[in-house]
């Protein structure tokens, strides 16, 4: 069953297709589905802490099986977009149209950027450039740049802006972050040009290609359905990054690492990162909830990511704890005990 569940996330898109055939409020129906009836069943279905695939336990059919959900995601969330701009641009009801580009947001968001994070980790080609499309299609494929080599190496230091400070608010985290990461990827790439002795006006700066990539594809909507369709694009762009952004600072709020004598960091390890272990969400996110270990082994495959009973653990799966951070005083009340009493554990150790 821990095989086929990793299967569920690519049922969503028809979730918003058959509340768009409803109409109305029910275009809503994928945030219903996300953030009503998946903690439900999260609560019900508890948490796993097995290893779905052991690291070199399991043969090429098993590898075949797991990459596949993440390659046939990305002609679907195309697809769903594509579809999701037509729909929009035909809809008497604005706000019907509203409600479905939200709900589109959820999906490109909560599945695709995770889908684009997991193959913008692997090494071949194919698949970093399956995930800049997916980045793309959100208007966010500097996450690529910046993740990868920004956040991996500053993660839970004052000096990386997708990690939330203890008692920042998600309000104030991402009028922080959302610049803040544009510009470290900016410095990063400029920074490998300049090795190569080329400058950011260059044709190889993949900046330029991160800002051009979403405005090529927003005009090709508007040109084939109209503007309304550009306004869905902008609309589900922003929800998307918007709910990465909810993880990020779900992720790592207020864990911070060790100066050392020498001035460097130390090394990350599994305690920086929150982890969580419901079982049903980690379907829905391809272990993306098992982050602690995804930091403190960045290569390994999303069904070899294991459960780390010794990080700091959140009180529920990411989808209750996005509402939760929706709300700063609810938040805080929630978090910062946990996030008090494992600093006191971590200074006495």
């Amino acid at each position: 069953m821990r095989r086929l569940g990793f299967a569920l996330p690519l049922l969503l898109p028809l979730v918003a297709v058959y509340g768009h055939a409803l109409g109305g409020a029910w275009n809503l129906l994928p945030a219903l589905v996300l953030f009503v009836l998946l903690p439900v069943v999260d609560r019900l279905a508890g948490v796993d802490v097995a290893t779905v695939a052991p690291r070199g336990a399991t043969g090429p059919g098993w590898r075949a099986w797991f990459d596949g959900l993440l390659y046939a995601w990305v002609p679907i969330q195309l697809a769903l977009i594509a579809w999701g701009a037509r729909a929009a641009a035909a809809e008497p009801d604005l706000g019907a149209a509203l409600a479905l580009a939200v709900s589109i947001g959820l999906l490109t968001g909560g599945v695709g950027i995770t889908v684009a994070h997991e193959l913008g980790h692997r090494l071949g080609r194919l698949e970093r450039a399956l995930s800049c499309v997916l980045l793309a299609s959100v208007s966010y494929a500097h996450f690529h740049i910046e993740h990868n080599k920004g956040h991996h190496a500053r993660v839970a230091t004052p000096e990386d802006p997708a990690t939330a400070r203890a008692g920042e608010s998600f309000p104030s985290f991402l009028r922080r972050t959302v610049p803040a990461q544009f510009r470290s990827a900016w410095e990063i790439e400029a920074a490998r040009l300049a090795a190569s002795g080329r400058g950011v006006r260059s044709v190889a700066n993949r900046m330029l290609w991160v800002i051009a990539a979403p405005v090529g594809l927003a005009a090709a909507l508007g040109a084939a359905f109209g503007p309304r369709a550009v306004a869905f694009f902008a609309v589900q762009s922003v929800v998307a990054f918007s709910l990465l952004e909810l993880v990020n600072y779900v992720e790592h709020y207020g864990l911070l690492r060790r100066r050392l004598d020498d001035g460097r960091y130390e090394r990350v390890r599994p305690e920086h990162s929150w982890n969580a272990s419901q079982r049903v969400s980690n379907w829905y996110l391809f272990n993306l909830q098992r982050h602690s270990h995804h930091h403190a082994n960045v290569n390994r495959r999303y069904e070899e990511l294991e459960h780390y009973a010794a990080a700091p653990q959140l009180p529920a799966g990411y989808a209750v704890m996005i509402l939760v951070a929706l709300v700063p005083p609810l938040w805080r009340r929630v978090m910062d005990p946990r996030l008090h009493a494992w600093r006191t554990a971590q200074d006495a150790a």
